[in-house]
């Protein structure tokens, strides 16, 4: 089967299929039988609860192929960000893998040290909704280890202070194809988007440490694409030959009204004393690089809530609607070029690296799940969009 012919399938029902009662994504991956992987690429409908076909009605029913490709249909559970494991304070030495979170936000996870492109100086790798307050932060504000719920308290245990993030773009905002840096330093071909005004900071939701789930965002839905691959019309084997796929430039699947999407939930912090910041993953060790996202590819992550656990890549390019809560109020964010993989997260968990379970190379940065997947972006577009790399090197000029 080419890859191409399932692409355009999928082009072709998507919307059917997710306009169907129960089915919240739709994506590429591989069929199932008896609930072990074929050989064989399928579109895959994803659904929160299998329910019996009875219940569901004819029209609601996934065909088991269309225009000749094969269908399956995969349950996911409820989706939602997660930020609520190791939860103590570590001191002296802070590992990557820990809680940690802005002063406001209940807790989430320390992912991996990153270093400026141009200083080399060594920055904290998170989430916006851990470190940025879902857009509700201004730079500067303490970063607490642990968060709040794990008994984090400011100013005592403030380790850092918010650098740099991704901010959130919502639905119903003017429409951008890619999230504004807040607090990037200016260059000639990227000029600074305005930055928030420290003297009128946007308005401050109480802390709510006992608020185990951390922010209430959850998956609302989500669609999938395949963005390029190094050759389109070449046959893919999924168990003896992995594709590579480029996170960079995620196509579009059907023409939609212009929404305002985002490429990641990304956030930096500048340590107080960088020499309390260990680069090496608790139970993981020090990161040597980045690789591709691929089908099937086995990763792993370590996280606050769940520890080290591992899972499967089983669809990219994934076009995700997340439901925030915010400052003000109920929010909905589209993500594109998003990755799902088998559930090995929850609430707490959000900011954790995933990495090759085969390798310390780096794949993505985790931000939403449930208990039977777990959605992270493609590491690339992390580092891109925020200035950093993930491996220390001698500083530019």
């Amino acid at each position: 089967m080419f890859l191409n012919q399932v692409f355009e399938a999928q082009r072709r029902f998507q919307a059917e299929l997710m306009s169907r009662a129960g089915v919240v994504g739709v994506g590429i991956g591989v069929k199932q039988n008896k609930d072990e992987p074929t050989d064989e690429l399928a579109l895959i409908a994803m659904v929160e609860q299998k329910r019996p076909i009875a219940a569901l009605g004819a029209e609601n029913l996934v065909p088991p192929e269309v225009d000749g490709i094969k269908t399956d249909v995969i349950e996911v559970g409820l989706l939602q960000a997660q930020n609520v494991g190791t939860r103590d304070h570590w001191r002296p030495i802070i590992p990557p893998g820990v809680s940690i979170a802005h002063y406001l936000v209940t807790a989430g996870t320390y992912g991996a040290l990153v270093y400026d492109n141009i200083t080399g100086e060594p920055f904290i790798l998170s989430n916006n909704h851990v470190l940025a307050n879902s857009n509700g932060a201004v730079l500067g504000d303490p970063i607490l280890q642990p968060g709040a719920t794990d008994g984090g308290v400011n100013p005592v245990d403030a380790v850092a202070t918010l650098e740099r993030y991704g901010q959130l773009l919502y639905v119903g905002d003017p429409a951008q194809s890619s999230n504004p840096i807040i607090g990037m330093p200016t260059t000639p071909d990227q000029p600074n988007p305005p930055p928030i005004n420290p003297n009128n900071p946007p308005p401050r939701p109480p802390a709510n440490p006992t608020d185990n789930d951390g922010c209430a965002a959850f998956i609302t839905g989500f669609a999938t694409t395949l963005a390029k691959v190094n050759d389109p019309d070449a046959q893919v084997v999924i168990k003896s030959q992995a594709q590579s796929f480029d996170p960079i430039a995620p196509t579009t699947v059907t023409a939609q009204a212009a929404i305002a999407t985002n490429q990641i939930d990304a956030a930096l912090a500048r340590p107080k004393n960088a020499n309390m910041f260990s680069d090496e993953i608790l139970n993981i060790g020090r990161i040597t690089g980045t690789v591709p996202v691929t089908i099937q590819m086995p990763v792993r992550k370590m996280g606050r809530t769940t520890g080290l656990t591992q899972g499967t890549v089983t669809v990219i390019n994934a076009t995700v609607d997340v439901g925030y809560t915010t400052i003000s109020g109920r929010r909905t964010a589209r993500f594109t070029g998003q990755v799902m993989a088998t559930g090995m997260s929850q609430g707490g968990d959000s900011g954790s690296l995933v990495v090759d379970a085969n390798s310390q190379r780096a794949v993505g940065l985790l931000f939403a799940g449930s208990g039977a997947a777990t959605i992270f972006t493609p590491i690339s577009l992390v580092l891109e969009k925020l200035g950093v790399r993930m491996v220390r090197e001698a500083p530019v000029g």
